[in-house]
C-alpha cells in the first residue's frame, strides 16, 4: 500500500515544502515585474531552449497542484505572444494534469472504485457514459479549481484517452485568452499593476465559456431525451 500511494505523498510533500519555504514568491507578479528584463533577455538569446524549459516549468507547476498556473499562462503570452505562448501553455498544463491524473487513478483510483459502494458506482456509471461532455464542461468553465478537476476524473475511473482529449481542447479557449492578456502583460507592470482572474474573465468571456459549455453537454442532454422518448414509447 505504502509503494502505492508513494507518488502521491511525494506530490503532498512537494505541495508542503512549496509553502513552508515560501516558494511562491518566486511565482509571482511582483518576481516577474522585478526580473522581466533578465528574462526577456534570456527568453530571446535561448530560442530553442526557452520554451522547453518553460513546458517543463508549467508540468511541474500543474503536477504537483502549485498555485500559480494563471500566472505562467500570461507568462507564456509575455514571453513568446499569444499564439505560441498559448499553445506551450496549453501543452504544458495538459501534460501537468495528465501526470496528477495517472498519479491519483494508480495511487488510490482503482483502489477506491474497487472499494466502492453501490451509490458511488452508479456516480461513476454515470460520468462515464458521458465522460467526453461532462469533461469538456469541467475544463471550459473555471467552476472548480483546476487540480480538482484534474484529480476527481482518476477516482471516477475517467479513461486516460477521454481525459487528455477534453483536457487538451477543453483548456484551449480560456488559455488562449489568457495567454492574449500576457503579451500585453508589459505595459501592465510598467504602471505597476497587478493582473487578477476577474479582471480578464469578463462578462463576455465568461458568457462565451458558457455556451461552448452548452454545446459540450448538448450530446448527454439529446442522449437522455432519447432515451426518455424511448421508454415512454415502450410502456404506451
Amino acid at each position: 500500500m505504502l509503494k502505492r500511494i508513494m507518488p502521491l505523498l511525494i506530490v503532498a510533500a512537494v505541495l508542503v515544502l512549496f509553502f513552508v519555504f515560501d516558494l511562491g514568491r518566486f511565482l509571482s507578479f511582483d518576481a516577474l515585474a522585478q526580473h522581466r528584463v533578465l528574462l526577456l533577455a534570456w527568453v530571446d538569446a535561448h530560442a530553442l531552449l526557452a520554451p522547453l524549459l518553460y513546458v517543463l516549468l508549467y508540468i511541474a507547476v500543474v503536477a504537483f497542484s502549485l498555485p500559480g498556473g494563471l500566472l505562467m499562462t500570461l507568462c507564456g503570452g509575455f514571453f513568446f505572444g499569444a499564439l505560441a505562448g498559448g499553445l506551450y501553455a496549453v501543452v504544458g498544463a495538459t501534460l501537468g494534469a495528465t501526470a496528477l491524473f495517472m498519479i491519483a487513478k494508480t495511487s488510490l483510483g482503482d483502489y477506491l472504485l474497487a472499494k466502492a459502494g453501490d451509490m458511488v458506482r452508479k456516480m461513476q456509471q454515470g460520468f462515464a457514459e458521458d465522460a467526453l461532455s461532462y469533461m469538456f464542461v469541467l475544463r471550459l468553465v473555471p467552476l472548480f479549481p483546476f487540480f480538482i478537476v484534474n484529480l476527481v476524473p482518476a477516482f471516477l475511473g475517467v479513461p486516460l484517452r477521454t481525459y487528455l482529449i477534453a483536457t487538451f481542447f477543453g483548456i484551449m479557449p480560456a488559455t488562449f485568452v489568457y495567454a492574449l492578456t500576457g503579451s500585453g502583460l508589459g505595459s501592465v507592470l510598467d504602471q505597476g499593476e497587478g493582473v487578477t482572474l476577474s479582471g480578464i474573465l469578463t462578462s463576455e468571456m465568461l458568457a462565451a465559456l458558457l455556451a461552448l459549455a452548452l454545446l459540450a453537454v448538448l450530446p448527454v442532454l439529446y442522449k437522455r431525451f432519447v432515451n426518455k422518448a424511448t421508454v415512454k414509447g415502450a410502456k404506451q
